[in-house]
C-alpha cells in the first residue's frame, strides 16, 4: 500500500529583545525585512528618553527596547505510507523575521559628539538584532535537517509525534539560546560601548 498525506503545522510569533516533497539538502524559506520607529530629542539624555519611550513593546519582556526582532517559525511535512512503514517525504520549515529599528530624526542636525555617540549605538542595535535572525536561522536549518532525518516508523500517528516531539525540542532550544543571547549582552552593554566608542574614536584620528 503506498499513501501520502500532508501535515501542515505552523509553530507561532516571538518579539524579542530583546511540504512540498523535499530533498534532505533543502534549505528553509527564509524571509527578513525592516521597518523604523523615529525618534526625536537633541541632547543625550532625551535620545536614551526618546527610546525607551517610543521603541517597540515586547511581549516576553514587557518593556519597550531600542530595537526587536519578530522571530515567526512555520512550515510542513509530508508522510508517506509504503510496506507497512511511514517515513518522511519531505519537509519544509519557513521562517520570517521582522527587525525593527530606530530612526533619529535630528542625526542631521545634531553635534558631531552626539552624532558619534549615535552612530555608535545604532550600529550596536542593528547588529544585536541582526544577530537575533541568526539565531533563528540557525535553528531552522536545524529543524528542518533533523525533520529530513526522522527514521521510518511503524504508522504515520507515531511518526507524526516524532515530527511534534523534534521541533518543540528545537524551538525550545532556540528560546534558551535567544535568552542568553540577551542577558550577555544587557550585562556587557556598558563595557562593550565604551570599547566602541574608543575603537570607533581612533579610528577616526580623533
Amino acid at each position: 500500500m503506498f499513501s501520502m498525506r500532508r501535515v501542515r503545522r505552523f509553530f507561532g510569533v516571538f518579539l524579542l529583545l530583546c511540504v512540498f516533497p523535499a530533498t534532505a539538502m533543502a534549505e528553509p524559506i527564509i524571509n527578513k525585512t525592516y521597518s523604523y520607529f523615529r525618534i526625536g530629542g537633541r541632547t543625550a539624555e532625551d535620545l536614551d528618553k526618546e527610546l525607551e519611550n517610543r521603541g517597540p513593546l515586547t511581549r516576553s519582556t514587557g518593556h519597550r527596547h531600542p530595537g526587536a526582532t519578530e522571530i515567526k517559525f512555520g512550515g510542513d511535512v509530508t508522510y508517506v505510507e509504503k510496506g507497512g512503514r511511514c517515513s518522511v517525504g519531505g519537509a519544509r520549515v519557513t521562517l520570517r523575521t521582522h527587525i525593527i529599528l530606530p530612526r533619529w530624526g535630528n542625526r542631521g542636525r545634531a553635534t558631531a559628539d552626539l552624532g558619534f555617540i549615535w552612530d555608535t549605538l545604532s550600529k550596536d542595535i542593528k547588529r544585536h538584532e541582526e544577530r537575533h535572525a541568526e539565531i533563528a536561522r540557525n535553528h531552522a536549518r536545524q529543524l528542518e535537517r533533523e525533520l529530513l532525518g526522522l527514521p521510518p516508523n511503524r504508522t504515520c500517528d507515531a511518526l507524526e509525534r516524532q515530527v511534534a516531539e523534534t521541533t518543540r525540542r528545537v524551538l525550545e532550544a532556540h528560546d534558551r539560546e535567544q535568552l542568553r543571547f540577551d542577558q550577555i549582552e544587557a550585562a556587557n552593554f556598558d563595557s562593550r560601548m565604551m570599547r566602541l566608542l574608543q575603537y570607533r574614536l581612533k579610528r577616526s584620528g580623533n
